[in-house]
């Protein structure tokens, strides 16, 4: 008898120590794996080395008017907006990429008068920069930019000609130089070496010669003399001044200016985009913007009302929206 409850002790005290070492072996398993994703985030600094965000803005507006004395007509808009930014900065290595895209309509009159929806606003631009540290603050860089639009261009309230058109024009622009990094708000970027595409994709415009490709030229005969060109090759030295900066709670601006001057063509006449966003928000969703455009380009003429075309002349564009935005 005493035999077997020495025997029955035995096995439970075995059954036992087989129970705790599992129960340790489980624990240490975790406290590895616990260990090892630790490290794994300590060691993975990836999303530290990129800065993103921007603003994403939908506005629209309505006027109806009924039997109304003092005149007017009723119109519908709709416009919105994308400025984007996403930034990398890993020891002597930056690269900074921007996106830029706005669209906006308008419809005037009543439903039995103009029913013809009107372009407002219309912009595409991306913008690639990537650097390498020179010396303090200052990188080797290499900039890439493209600007285009989305849709047909008029000149209102003429709505049969086309003056614009996607692809026409479109701007690529690549220049090597030095970049600034003042600080996290402002930079500046000098190039002395740089290539200016022109194109111009719709071949009706490209044959008048708009936005400074070659026409076509013809002889008394009507004979071609001349054949246009879809594109213009330019070279030269180009400089770009970027700051952002929120000026107070909620209220963010930013501006961007860019000048470019052909070597071959002109130099003293420059070529100037300057943009500016202002967005202020009322809560989470809601919010305001109002940005600016400049543009003087000495090889565009401006299309009067007549059909005439004179210029170069300083363009210039605002746009005041409020309605829903996203601001990250």
């Amino acid at each position: 008898m005493k035999t077997t409850i020495i025997m029955i002790l035995v096995a439970l005290l075995f059954i036992t120590s087989l129970s705790i070492q599992g129960q340790t072996t489980r624990d240490a398993a975790k406290i590895l794996n616990a260990e090892s994703a630790l490290m794994k985030a300590i060691n993975d600094t990836s999303s530290k080395h990129w800065l993103r965000g921007g603003i994403i803005s939908v506005n629209g507006q309505e006027v109806s008017l009924t039997n109304w004395a003092a005149g007017g007509q009723g119109a519908i808009s709709v416009g919105g907006l994308a400025n984007l930014f996403f930034n990398y900065h890993k020891k002597k290595v930056i690269w900074q990429t921007t996106i830029n895209l706005a669209y906006g309509v308008i419809k005037q009159g009543s439903s039995s008068g103009n029913k013809t929806w009107e372009k407002t606003d219309d912009r595409i631009q991306l913008t690639s920069k990537v650097g390498r540290l020179a010396f303090k603050k200052a990188y080797y860089s290499c900039l890439l930019d493209f600007k285009t639009q989305f849709a047909p261009g008029y000149n209102y309230p003429n709505d049969t000609t086309r003056i614009s058109n996607f692809l026409a024009p479109a701007y690529g622009l690549i220049a090597l130089g030095m970049d600034f990094e003042i600080d996290s708000n402002l930079s500046f970027f000098i190039s002395p070496a740089t290539a200016r595409i022109t194109y111009v994709h719709d071949n009706q415009l490209a044959r008048l010669g708009a936005f400074g490709v070659q026409g076509e030229v013809l002889d008394a005969n009507g004979a071609v003399v001349t054949p246009y060109k879809n594109l213009r090759y330019q070279f030269g030295a180009y400089g770009k001044v970027q700051y952002r900066r929120n000026i107070m709670h909620n209220v963010g601006f930013s501006t961007t200016v860019e000048a470019f001057s052909d070597y071959f063509d002109h130099p003293e006449n420059l070529y100037i985009n300057w943009t500016t966003l202002l967005s202020m928000k009322v809560n989470k969703y809601i919010s305001a913007t109002f940005s600016t455009q400049l543009i003087y380009d000495p090889a565009v003429k401006i299309p009067q009302a007549d059909g005439s075309k004179v210029g170069p002349r300083v363009q210039f564009k605002q746009v005041l929206g409020v309605g829903f935005s996203y601001k990250f």
